[in-house]
């Protein structure tokens, strides 16, 4: 007995994209949660130096803020 199964490929093909839009979305997203891990690590080290660990280091303390985002910069460009 012949058995005739018939396939969808339009609905095969929006699942696959489903998929695809939907491990792109979680991929940046933890892309962009590892950025804001190395911008606060080093936010933190940095804001825990005192102010003359900070001027040892050529460093003021509002310039911490900017260093921080300058490593993340350069962690997501990777």
């Amino acid at each position: 007995m012949a058995y005739y199964t018939q396939t969808n490929s339009a609905s095969t093909s929006l699942i696959e994209r489903a998929l695809a839009a939907t491990a792109n979305l979680l991929q940046a997203a933890a892309q962009r949660y590892a950025t804001y891990r190395v911008y606060r690590e080093t936010y933190n080290e940095l804001a825990q130096l005192n102010d003359r660990d900070l001027n040892d280091l050529g460093l003021s303390r509002s310039m911490i803020r900017g260093l921080a985002l300058e490593a993340a910069e350069k962690h997501a460009g990777k």
